[in-house]
């Protein structure tokens, strides 16, 4: 039965914490996952949550730490001594122990790996921090059960009970030879129908998907998606095996990803959450309030300058706001089917090809559109030509729209600028302008002022 944490429960908590009953909430707290340890103290306040990961072992507090919303895991980091983090990066794998020291400044890092124990894991860990966070070398844990090609069935399974000790969960064996060269994978049902005496590279499978310490986080994704893998062995470039990438990790960075993605999209320009200072949600949402604020002057002066063409037909000006709509709407929409065409790596063809789809798509729809709205405002409005300015109008800027909102993302994306930042207010922005330039300039050459 799963786990869920109720108000009482937490009163119950909260109060045995003010009492520093540590004998009565090592007992309530023992047979908790993780994962709801990192509930319970995602719901206390500073010195509560501080008291708890002091009060449990390390084992249990560090995997908790990796759980904790980022915020409150950085004000309890900072609440502990260096030593206390070091306890804790001590139990954690080298992939979150290396992330967590990435949040850390210079000078505490540096006095945190001081007062670490074990020389082996300090090492891996450090040899984590040299890469790109969202490569394959950033995302990999070092922990993983490998054997060597010459060795017999007997003296593999002996070193696999020994290295399996450090891995949480082994997803797979890897085969190496004398150069640590990645030569494929073990199957475990091999291992046991073999006999004692026979060598590793007899029953190994040569075949193993593998990615390099230099691909990207994306990549990494987009394999291990494809082919069904829990795990996906990382090697440098000299082939040799350097860590493995597990599904668990590759989640992550795949919601870290739509996070910042959605946040783009959203018009947000930096990784904030709901409880961030006043300062910090303000510079990640001014800059696209600022956008759109020139947009809308734009829009403004444009319309302007065919003042006197309003005057003479108010009813052009009542049907702006649905040229605009139209123009961003549609824009979004080719957008957003591009970018998660490039996330997913589905696009095929040229851009021309797509472009030109977009057009035939854009022109299907703008018309049944266009028809639509022309009946509409011959009907009410009257008037052949105003019906066809505005109608002609709507069925130009769908085409425009459509154009725009499939080529910013393409154009973005080669780049190498994310091309989230195309569904956001960039393409609305520039979609209400054009649409309504395009919609006036239409509008006086059919109407004829």
């Amino acid at each position: 039965m799963q786990f869920a944490i109720s108000e009482d429960f937490l009163d119950k908590i909260i109060g045995l914490i003010e009492r520093e009953d540590r004998a009565e909430l090592t007992i309530i707290l023992q047979d908790l996952h993780f994962a709801d340890i990192a509930e319970i103290i995602d719901e206390l306040n500073l010195e509560q949550a501080v008291f708890l990961v002091k009060l449990l072992d390390s084992e249990k507090t560090s995997e908790a730490l990796m759980e904790l919303d980022e915020d409150q895991r950085d004000r309890v980091l900072n609440a502990l001594s260096p030593k206390e983090i070091a306890g804790e990066l001590g139990e954690m794998d080298t992939d979150d122990a290396a992330d967590i020291l990435n949040d850390l400044p210079d000078d505490v890092a540096q006095e945190v790996i001081n007062q670490m124990e074990d020389e082996q894991h300090i090492e891996d860990i450090v040899d984590l921090l040299r890469y790109d966070e969202n490569s394959a070398g950033g995302l990999m844990a070092k922990e993983l059960v490998k054997v060597n090609e010459n060795w017999t069935v007997t003296g593999c399974v002996s070193e696999m009970r020994a290295q399996a000790e450090n891995v949480t969960r082994v997803h797979s064996i890897y085969v190496v030879d004398n150069g640590n060269k990645l030569k494929g994978r073990l199957s475990l049902k091999d291992l046991l129908t073999s006999s004692e005496s026979t060598p590793i590279k007899e029953v190994y499978i040569p075949k193993v998907d593998k990615v390099n310490v230099n691909t990207t986080g994306e990549e990494v994704a987009r394999i291990m998606r494809k082919y069904d893998l829990e795990a996906i062995p990382v090697v440098d470039e000299l082939d040799r095996l350097v860590g493995r990438i597990t599904i668990d990790d590759i989640v992550d960075f795949i919601t870290e990803e739509a996070e910042k993605d959605y946040q783009l999209a959203s018009g947000i320009s930096q990784d904030v959450e709901a409880n961030d200072s006043i300062w910090d949600l303000t510079k990640a949402r001014l800059p696209w309030l600022v956008l759109g604020l020139v947009g809308g002057i734009g829009a403004a002066a444009i319309m302007g300058r065919f003042e006197h063409m309003i005057a003479e037909h108010a009813i052009l000006f009542l049907f702006t706001p649905l040229i605009a709509a139209m123009a961003g709407n549609v824009g979004v929409q080719s957008s957003a089917i591009i970018v998660q065409g490039i996330a997913n790596d589905d696009l095929k063809g040229s851009i021309g090809n797509r472009l030109l789809k977009e057009v035939l798509l854009a022109m299907l729809n703008g018309f049944i559109l266009a028809i639509l709205l022309f009946a509409y405002t011959f009907i009410t409005e009257g008037g052949i030509l105003t019906a066809s300015a505005i109608s002609v109008s709507l069925f130009a800027v769908i085409i425009v729209a459509g154009l725009i909102g499939t080529f910013v993302p393409l154009f973005l994306h080669k780049r190498g600028i994310d091309p989230a930042l195309a569904t956001g207010p960039f393409i609305t922005t520039s979609n209400d302008i054009f649409g309504i330039l395009i919609y006036f300039m239409i509008a006086k050459t059919i109407i004829g002022i």
